[in-house]
């Protein structure tokens, strides 16, 4: 990795984006539990926020929660009647991010459903319209949690894919990472969905090269 991509991330935050003090309790957390370290950047962080923002969002729903790090960054940019629907694979992992959350003062704003997301998609079926959907779980299952997103997603809103890039390794059609087939999937079943207009942002910073797909849902 490049030392001047993680000083520039360090600069932004220092300069743009500030003292985020729920922020800094929510990552000390994940990390004090043994957490994975794969949560968002704050860069990214502040990005989920701003396009939730932008599109006057006032539900979310995450796949792949963590320790909370990227759901409190979309509660906090919800209305106080915003909702979070966010799942988690590990009981242990939920547990952590419901703490963090709730000390963070937005727990009311996030539902965690914990198990497995790929079993647990037919619960969307019950749930009001998203504004936006942030897909970070188990890579080999981006386009089913893609596809379950659409079902609930109201015209204008905003479908985000993390982790798409994979250090360059996503233009290579012969690589056998199912992490890489995941995201190849995903990204070309959204060039040929014709509800949506997609693309793609290559990202370097504290967490590497990688990018996000970004989508906004058609009329």
């Amino acid at each position: 990795m490049d030392q001047r991509w993680t000083n520039v991330d360090t600069y932004v935050e220092e300069a743009v984006l500030g003292a985020d003090p729920d922020g800094d309790r929510v990552l000390a957390a994940q990390r004090s539990a043994g957490l994975p370290d794969i949560a968002v950047s704050r860069a990214q962080g502040a990005l989920l926020s701003v396009l939730a923002r932008s599109i006057g969002a006032e539900r979310a729903v995450e796949f792949g929660t963590l320790g909370g790090y990227s759901t409190l960054c979309l509660a906090r940019a919800l209305p106080p009647s915003g909702q979070v629907v966010t799942f988690e694979i590990d009981e242990r992992h939920a547990a952590v991010a419901r703490a963090s959350l709730d000390e963070a003062g937005v727990g009311h704003r996030v539902t965690i459903r914990v198990g497995p997301a790929i079993d647990n998609l037919v619960t969307l079926a019950y749930d009001e319209p998203f504004d936006l959907a942030f897909i970070d779980a188990d890579k080999p299952h981006n386009v089913h949690y893609y596809e379950a997103a659409m079902t609930r997603m109201r015209p204008g809103g905003i479908v985000i894919v993390d982790n798409v890039v994979r250090d360059g390794a996503v233009a290579d059609a012969a690589s056998t990472d199912a992490r890489v087939q995941g995201s190849r999937a995903v990204l070309e079943r959204v060039g040929a969905d014709p509800r949506v207009e997609g693309t793609v942002l290559q990202t370097v910073g504290s967490k590497g090269y990688d990018g996000l797909l970004l989508a906004t849902v058609l009329d």
